[in-house]
């Protein structure tokens, strides 16, 4: 039996939703759905996705931005028990709308598995934003070494999903050399946390089945001939827990077939597993 977790940044739901979000999801093979940068109250998010989605969301408490969601396609997943709806006590109205756990099975069969929807920090060198970043990562640091040791222990198997907004090497960026240690997300402060993550038994799940290649790129700007040029960035991320780590099977990253049918800056970021 296998699950397909797709994560995908949707720069905000009703703008993604008048792009053509959720055709592009119906036709997918995904089961759990992931989504960060929602941008909107729970009301809205549950009414665009419709019956056939059960979901949990979590809004920015600072109106217009951040936000997480984590959905199930009814009759294929479920949600089970109770979700986690933030990191940690010190979560501020900054921090907030960018981490939620829930615990997921397959209808049918198959093992749960917690999974994570995460919206790293953006952050900007040298500004308080970036200093908001760097913040939360040992923070965020300390949760992962939680969920790993859990499963070290017997317990169940986690998937953290979502935006980091990091690169790892500069095979995860078109145009290492003029961003490199210059501009937020290819910091070498950023990159360690990581990196630091994958020694300690973190599978980066996308790069394990992709190899050692550059790409596959996750987001590209708006502006200029970015996405046609594909100077892209790989930033959204599946890290797994080293057992379920190794059920990764297969990978999709959906890039529209040109500019214009783009639903947002990033791609769906689909892992399949089998559980």
């Amino acid at each position: 039996m296998t699950l397909t977790v797709t994560s995908v940044n949707l720069n905000g739901i009703r703008a993604a939703h008048k792009r053509g979000f959720l055709p592009w999801l119906h036709a997918s093979d995904t089961d759990v759905l992931l989504v960060q940068e929602v941008r909107a109250p729970e009301e809205i998010s549950r009414e665009i996705m419709g019956e056939e989605w059960d979901s949990v969301w979590v809004p920015c408490r600072i109106k217009g931005r951040a936000g997480v969601g984590v959905a199930v396609r009814r009759g294929r997943a479920r949600i089970d028990g109770e979700p986690r709806l933030v990191l940690d006590d010190a979560e501020s109205d900054v921090d907030s709308g960018r981490w939620l756990e829930a615990t997921v099975s397959r209808e049918g069969g198959g093992v749960p598995v917690r999974v994570v929807s995460a919206y790293f920090h953006s952050g900007e060198k040298d500004t308080p934003k970036q200093d908001a970043k760097m913040a939360h990562l040992p923070r965020i640091g300390n949760r992962m070494a939680e969920l790993i040791a859990e499963e070290a222990n017997g317990g169940v198997s986690s998937l953290v999903c979502g935006d980091f907004n990091v690169v790892r090497s500069r095979c995860d960026i078109k145009n290492w050399t003029p961003n490199h240690n210059k501009r937020a997300g290819v910091l070498d402060e950023e990159i360690a946390f990581l990196n630091r993550w994958v020694d300690e038994g973190w599978r980066d799940t996308v790069r394990d089945l992709a190899g050692d290649t550059q790409g596959p790129y996750s987001w590209w700007s708006w502006r200029g001939q970015a996405f046609v040029n594909n100077a892209g960035w790989r930033i959204d991320y599946q890290y797994a827990t080293p057992r379920l780590g190794a059920l990764a099977r297969s990978f999709d990253i959906g890039r529209a077939p040109d500019y214009d049918a783009r639903f947002s800056d990033h791609a769906p970021v689909s892992v399949t597993y089998d559980i």
